[in-house]
């Protein structure tokens, strides 16, 4: 059995996907689209990486991104939803928003009442964001004392990973946030959030922050 991972980004289309949809504001509506290529290549990247080494997990893509615009919070909060009713194990936010939002705070709480593990993409420094502030989420960032696959562990529910991807695309905490949800893919399928918390930390190659941080691109 493989994880069952809810990648909500720009990836529309990826070989193997288990299935696919995408989710946009029109005005004051929210619709579900037809999935589209990547318009930036960035959900594509964390793709590659979730799925690198011939991972066995089967990704649910949630397009929320279909062009360089910021997507709404009703997308990421629909794209949630539509993961969870997919069977997803876990869902994976290279992402973050600045302002608390009701309906995202909701769709996460609904996610988490599911037993389904969240990670969502964290600063290393600075003000934090949503969902990855939001109680038994699990924040992910870039570590520059990361190499690819190691671990470090940083608060009670931060972590950090390298900020780099398998190819050597730096993408800071959007990219570290992908390499703990990879090694919690690593982790028996179905394990609960607070056994992953554990295993991280466990066998996490660096404890407590950086003495000096680069910066983060949380694109």
């Amino acid at each position: 059995m493989n994880w069952r991972i809810g990648l909500i980004d720009s990836c529309g289309h990826w070989s193997g996907a288990a299935d696919a949809a995408a989710f946009a504001s029109r005005g004051t509506h929210l619709v579900r689209v037809r999935a589209a290529p990547d318009p930036t290549g960035h959900g594509s990247r964390i793709a590659e990486l979730l799925t690198s080494d011939g991972a066995p997990v089967q990704l649910l893509l949630a397009q929320v991104f279909l062009s360089a615009a910021p997507a709404s919070a009703a997308a990421v909060a629909a794209a949630i939803d539509w993961a969870v009713s997919g069977g997803a194990q876990l869902i994976h936010l290279s992402l973050g928003v600045a302002t608390d939002r009701s309906v995202l705070r909701a769709a996460v709480a609904r996610a988490i009442d599911c037993g389904i593990v969240v990670v969502a993409a964290m600063p290393a420094r600075g003000e934090g964001v949503y969902p990855a502030g939001y109680p038994a989420v699990i924040g992910g960032t870039g570590d520059a004392r990361c190499g690819p696959g190691d671990i470090s562990a940083l608060g009670p529910r931060l972590f950090g990973g390298c900020a780099a991807t398998t190819r050597g695309a730096r993408g800071g905490a959007s990219v570290g946030a992908a390499w703990v949800s990879k090694a919690i893919s690593r982790l028996p399928v179905g394990t609960p959030s607070t056994a992953a918390i554990e295993a991280l930390r466990a066998t996490a190659r660096h404890i407590g922050p950086e003495r000096r941080r680069e910066p983060f691109d949380l694109a």
